[in-house]
């Protein structure tokens, strides 16, 4: 196993890593709406949390050698459901052709007032 690290994304706030390969996949923790300095953006809209959240795994992906076509699955948790729309178009912008397994959970809140937070799998070799 190896841990991936990039100052491209917010260091980790607890004891976990940014992301994990095993056996040629990727595990990437869940992503706030952070700046890779750690500020974390809870008074910007609903579509600057899901770019900067978005961008975090992205960076992740990318420390780890891969892309987003190699993403299996993404899993977001969003605060109120009317966010669904505009995450879903802030998503299909970020990930371009790419069309990972996912899920979207709407949750009553999450940590330091953030609106969205996800996380991801992906397969570096086949």
């Amino acid at each position: 196993m190896k841990a991936i690290s990039t100052d491209k994304a917010p260091r980790p706030a607890g004891h976990y890593s940014q992301g994990m390969i095993g056996g040629g996949t990727l595990y990437i923790s869940g992503q706030l709406p952070t700046t890779p300095e750690g500020r974390v953006l809870h008074d910007e809209s609903f579509a600057a949390q899901a770019r900067a959240a978005i961008g975090n795994m992205l960076a992740i992906l990318a420390a780890g050698g891969g892309t987003p076509d190699r993403l299996v699955r993404v899993t977001a948790y969003i605060v109120d459901v009317a966010n669904w729309p505009v995450f879903n178009q802030v998503y299909a912008e970020l990930l371009g052709d790419a069309k990972p397994a996912r899920t979207v959970v709407p949750v009553p809140h999450l940590h330091h007032g953030a609106l969205v937070e996800v996380d991801a799998v992906a397969v570096l070799a086949d």
